[in-house]
């Protein structure tokens, strides 16, 4: 496969299934994060992303890539988690997270920058915008928001600046196999559990925490990660970016069939919004 980047609008079909499987999996992470609550979050990525690279073990000549692509993968996967961990350690946790779900919107606006030949229309800006708007209500759920300013939103901004500059930037670099993602989560589960010894607790594990690490790190800390490459190295970015906001919506539908709570007007409200901005999103013109 070529390293040059695909021209605007183009992209195999196929990339927004390996998108949606990524969103899929992405989905259950918040309520595999509630059973696994009790468990410091730098301990929680670090194991799942170790268990996440293990499948690609076996491909490990393939991990031979230049230090510049592996420092993009880092910077990628432990960047991303150790800004939100920040910032949800300084500020309130919707907040943080409606913040830090700005990643998708990014991505949209930012292709034409990482992208050449890819121009940005209104279509997809509006249809990004929509796509934030349902991502808040499916976040916020109609809640009062906290209206004090807090530092850790600068680290929530941060974390979706650099998922949406590393997703861009793996068509910017010379072209990887994508087995090269379990480098970058083995080297990232390593700085993660790094990051646990110095700044967390230590804390002892079930069994039962293990299965769920383990499901986390080979679903939604793993699979998720081999997807979302294919789907950014053969899809159109921009499209891709206003289906991710589909994720929020998936977890909080998720989340509630899990709690056992009822579905409110919020959810629907976010649903359609969220639904009518991929579906215009796609079918845009380039």
């Amino acid at each position: 496969m070529s390293s040059v980047p695909l021209a605007a609008g183009s992209g195999h079909p196929s990339s927004h299934l390996y998108a949606l499987g990524a969103i899929a999996l992405w989905a259950l992470l918040a309520t595999l994060g509630v059973a696994l609550s009790h468990v410091p979050p730098f301990l929680l990525t670090g194991a799942a992303l170790v268990i996440g690279s293990v499948p690609a073990w076996p491909l490990w000549r393939q991990w031979r890539i230049p230090l510049r692509t592996l420092a993009l993968g880092v910077y990628g996967l432990f960047g991303f988690h150790f800004l939100l961990f920040i910032a949800l350690r300084h500020a309130p946790a919707v907040e943080a997270n409606l913040v830090n779900y700005l990643w998708p919107l990014l991505i949209v606006v930012m292709a034409p920058l990482f992208l050449p030949g890819m121009t940005l229309r209104v279509v997809h800006v509006v249809a990004a915008l929509a796509g934030f708007a349902g991502a808040g209500l499916a976040i916020a759920g109609g809640r009062e928001l906290a209206g004090g300013w807090s530092w850790g939103y600068l680290a929530a901004l941060g974390s979706a600046f650099i998922w949406a500059s590393y997703s861009l930037g793996t068509r910017r670099v010379a072209h990887f196999p994508t087995a090269a993602i379990g480098l970058f989560g083995l080297v990232s589960g390593g700085l993660s559990l790094l990051s646990h010894w110095a700044l967390e607790p230590r804390v002892a594990l079930s069994a039962q925490d293990w299965g769920l690490l383990a499901l986390m790190g080979l679903g939604p800390l793993g699979a998720a990660f081999f997807l979302w490459d294919k789907a950014l190295k053969t899809g159109d970015a921009r499209r891709i970016g206003i289906l991710s906001y589909l994720t929020p919506l998936a977890s909080t539908v998720l989340l509630v069939l899990a709690t056992g709570r009822s579905f409110s007007g919020w959810i629907v409200a976010a649903a359609a919004l969220i639904i009518g901005a991929a579906v215009v999103g796609v079918r845009a013109r380039a």
